[in-house]
C-alpha cells in the first residue's frame, strides 16, 4: 500500500483533496463516478468532475453539442472589494460621504451668487430686460449756393400712450382727443388704451410740435411724446431726380440723399429702454447713453431759381412735342454745375406713387449718340495739330463714299466749297469727315477722351453711365468718319454740357462740381476741395471754334432760334437717331435731338446743353431744342446778371468766294 503524503497533492482520490492548491480540504464524501450501464469506464474529467461540477450525459451520435453562456466579465477590483454583497454599511458610508460632497458645493455656489457676487448677478439679471434702441438726431439739409433748401429735417412727435397709467375716468375723453385730433381710427386708438400687459403703444407718427403741445395741455394721464424728424422736400424745386429721397428708417436711398448720406445723417443717440413681457419698449428715466449728432447741411453750386426754370422749360418743351424724356445742364466756365434738369419727374413727397425709372436722373444715367455735337472735337483736334485753319476751303459734295457705306448731309446743296467755318456753322457730315481723315482715329481718340467722353464726369452721381468710346485699335473702316459727327459713340449729358464749357473756359477742362461744401451744426462753412485742371487746347484754338459757334447762331448758320437779344452766343446743334433696345439697329423714325452753347459769345459766362429723346414732329436739334435753350440761357444770364455783350460779332467767310468785308 502506497504512503498517501507520496500521492500527488491535485490528486482527486488524495483525502482532502479539491483540485486548488492551498484550499482547505473539503467536508463533503468523494462519490465514486457512476459508470455507464455497459460498464465501461468513465475517462477522468469526462464527467466534469471536480468542485462544483455536475455529470453531463453521453452526447448522441449526430447530437450537435450545446453551447455554454460565457460567464459575465468579473468587477473591478476595487469595486469587488468595496462593494461586496456582504458589505452593505460600506456602501451606505461611501454613499453619504458623496452626497454630504455634493451638498456642499451646492451650498457653496449659492453662498457666492447670493452673498459675495450679488450685486454682479443683479445687475446681469435686469440688463436681459434692457435694449439700447437709437435714439433720431437730425438730418442735414440740401440747400442751393444762397442757403435755399431743397430738403430738410423738421422736428416732429411720435405720441404713445402708456396703458396702466391711464386712468379709468379718463380712458374715454383719452380716446376721443386722439382720434380727432390726430384723425385716427377711434377702434385702434382704444385697442391701445386698453392693451395689457403693456407699457409702452404708439398712436400717432410725425405729429407737429403744436398739435402735441395742445394735446399735452389737456394733462391727460397716460398719453406722452417723443422727440422725431421728418423729412421734407419744398415743393416746386424741380430737383426731384438730382436730390432724391430717404427711405422710413431715415437714411438716403436715391440721389445725393443717397450718395451723401455718411455726411447727412449725422450720428444717432443711444437710450436704454425696459423691455415688457410682452416685447413693449417701456421707456426710462435716466436711460440717455449718448447724446445724438446732428448732420451737417450740404450746400450745392446749384440756383435754386435757375433749376426750378430750368425744370419748368423742359418739362412744357417735352410735352409739347410728346417726347419721351429730356435734360438739361447749366454750368458755368469754372465747371460747377448751376441746374440739373430731368424729365419725366416725381414728387419726393409721394414716391408710392412711381418707381425707379422715375428716380433715375437722366442727366447722367441715360446715354445717347450726341450727332453733330460732337464735332467741335473732330474740329478742336484738327486746330490743335495745326492741320487746318478756320479759313481753309475744302471741296464738300452732297454724298461721300467711305468703304462700303454712303455718308450724306442733312441738305442737298449739290457740292460747294466751305471753310471750316463755313463746314461748323451748316454742319457738314462730309466736310467734318474729310478733316477727321486728317487727324486720323488716333488723335481723335485722344482729344475725345481729354475733353472727357467715354469716363465719368467726376460728379459721382448714384447710375451714373461713362458712355461707350471704343479703343481706336478696334475701329473697323466706317469708324473713324461715324465717330468724327457723333455716331458709334455714347455720351450722357452732362459731359457734352463739360465740352462746351472747356471751349469756353478758354480750352481749360476743370473737374465739375456739383457740391460747394458744408454746413457743421455751429454753422461752419467748409469749402469743397478745388478742383483739378487739364488744358486740352490752346486759348487760341478754343476762341477760334467759339467764332464757329457763334456762326452756327447767326444767318447762314443751323440755330438761328438760339439767338438772344443784347447777347453774343455761341452754339451746336446735334440730331441722331437711336438705337432700338430690342433689336440692337437704329429706329429711322427715332431721333435725340440736342442743342449745346454758351454766352457771351466773346466773354462766356453760362453753358447751357438741352437734350430731347424722341420728339414728335419736330426732330432736329436747332429746331426742337434751340428754342429751349433760348429761354433756359436768358433767364440764366438775367438771374446771374451777366452784363448784355458790348461788341458786335465779327465777319465769318463761310464759302470760298466770300470776301473778308
Amino acid at each position: 500500500m502506497s504512503n498517501p503524503r507520496d500521492r500527488n497533492p491535485r490528486d482527486p482520490r488524495r483525502p482532502g483533496a479539491t483540485g486548488r492548491s492551498g484550499s482547505r480540504p473539503s467536508k463533503r464524501p468523494q462519490r465514486e463516478p457512476r459508470r455507464p450501464a455497459d460498464g465501461s469506464r468513465v475517462r477522468p474529467g469526462a464527467a466534469g468532475a471536480g468542485r462544483g461540477s455536475a455529470a453531463r450525459p453521453a452526447r448522441r451520435a449526430g447530437e450537435r453539442p450545446r453551447r455554454r453562456p460565457a460567464p459575465p466579465p468579473p468587477p473591478p477590483p476595487l469595486l469587488r472589494r468595496t462593494f461586496r454583497a456582504g458589505d452593505p454599511a460600506k456602501r451606505i458610508k461611501i454613499g453619504g460621504v458623496i452626497i454630504v460632497v455634493i451638498m456642499m458645493l451646492f451650498a457653496g455656489r449659492l453662498t457666492q451668487i447670493q452673498g459675495i457676487d450679488a450685486d454682479t448677478y443683479a445687475e446681469a439679471a435686469a440688463n436681459l430686460r434692457l435694449q439700447t434702441i437709437d435714439i433720431p438726431t437730425l438730418r442735414g439739409q440740401i440747400t442751393d449756393v444762397n442757403g435755399n433748401p431743397f430738403a430738410l429735417s423738421v422736428e416732429v412727435r411720435t405720441v404713445f400712450v402708456d396703458p396702466e397709467e391711464v386712468k379709468e375716468e379718463e380712458r374715454d375723453q383719452l380716446v376721443d382727443e386722439l382720434v380727432t385730433r390726430f384723425d385716427l381710427d377711434e377702434g385702434e386708438v382704444a385697442a391701445k388704451v386698453d392693451a395689457t400687459p403693456s407699457r409702452y403703444q404708439v398712436v400717432a407718427h410725425r405729429v407737429s410740435p403744436g398739435d402735441w403741445q395742445e394735446m399735452r395741455d389737456l394733462g391727460l394721464s397716460g398719453v406722452g411724446a417723443e422727440v422725431d424728424y421728418e423729412r421734407v422736400y419744398p415743393e416746386e424745386t424741380g430737383a426731384a431726380d438730382l436730390v432724391g429721397f430717404v427711405g422710413s428708417e431715415g437714411h438716403g436711398l436715391e440721389g445725393l440723399e443717397g450718395y451723401l448720406d455718411e455726411t447727412l445723417s449725422g450720428e444717432a443717440g443711444k437710450r436704454q429702454v425696459e423691455v415688457g413681457s410682452d416685447g413693449t419698449q417701456i421707456p426710462m428715466a435716466g436711460g440717455l447713453v449718448r447724446e445724438p449728432e446732428p448732420g451737417q447741411d450740404v450746400r450745392l453750386t446749384l440756383d435754386r431759381d435757375l433749376q426750378w426754370f430750368a425744370q419748368r422749360a423742359l418739362a412744357e418743351r417735352v410735352e409739347e412735342l410728346e417726347a419721351e424724356g429730356g435734360s438739361v445742364i447749366v454750368t458755368n466756365t469754372d465747371h460747377e454745375i448751376l441746374a440739373m434738369a430731368d424729365y419725366p419727374s416725381y414728387s419726393q413727397n409721394d414716391i408710392s406713387a412711381t418707381g425707379p425709372e422715375e428716380w433715375s436722373n437722366g442727366a447722367v444715367a441715360e446715354t445717347f449718340e450726341p450727332g453733330s455735337t460732337n464735332k467741335v472735337i473732330t474740329l478742336a483736334a484738327a486746330l490743335e495739330e495745326g492741320l487746318t485753319t478756320p479759313e481753309t476751303v475744302y471741296t464738300v459734295p452732297y454724298s461721300l463714299q467711305y468703304y462700303d457705306r454712303t455718308f450724306r448731309n442733312s441738305t442737298n446743296n449739290g457740292t460747294q466749297r466751305l471753310t471750316v467755318n463755313g463746314i461748323m456753322a451748316q454742319s457738314s457730315n462730309v466736310g467734318t469727315i474729310k478733316i477727321a481723315d486728317e487727324v486720323g482715329r488716333g488723335t481723335l481718340y485722344n482729344f475725345m477722351k481729354d475733353f472727357g467722353l467715354g469716363q465719368p464726369t467726376g460728379l459721382a452721381l448714384p447710375g451714373e453711365e461713362a458712355g461707350i468710346l471704343t479703343d481706336p485699335d478696334d475701329w473697323w473702316g466706317t469708324q473713324l468718319p461715324s465717330v468724327s459727327i457723333g455716331h458709334g459713340l455714347s455720351v450722357n449729358a452732362t459731359q457734352m454740357a463739360l465740352v462746351y464749357a472747356t471751349v469756353a473756359n478758354g480750352g481749360v477742362h476743370v473737374e465739375p462740381r456739383l457740391v460747394a461744401g458744408t454746413v457743421d451744426p455751429e454753422g461752419e462753412f467748409t469749402p469743397a476741395g478745388e478742383p483739378e485742371k487739364t488744358r486740352v487746347v490752346s486759348e487760341e484754338t478754343a476762341e477760334q471754334l467759339a467764332l464757329m459757334l457763334e456762326a452756327v447762331t447767326g444767318d447762314g448758320g443751323t440755330a438761328p432760334q438760339a439767338r438772344i437779344d443784347g447777347y453774343r452766343v455761341a452754339g451746336k446743334t446735334g440730331t441722331a437717331n437711336r438705337l432700338d433696345p430690342e433689336t440692337g439697329a437704329y429706329n429711322e423714325n427715332d431721333y435725340t435731338a440736342t442743342f449745346a452753347g454758351f454766352a457771351p459769345a466773346d466773354d462766356p459766362e453760362l453753358i447751357v446743353q438741352v437734350v430731347l429723346h424722341s420728339p414728335r414732329g419736330t426732330i432736329y436739334g436747332g429746331e426742337a431744342a434751340g428754342p429751349v435753350f433760348n429761354d433756359i440761357m436768358s433767364f440764366a444770364l438775367k438771374t446771374m446778371k451777366v452784363p448784355p455783350t458790348g461788341t458786335e460779332p465779327p465777319a465769318i467767310r463761310l464759302f470760298e468766294e466770300e470776301d473778308d468785308s
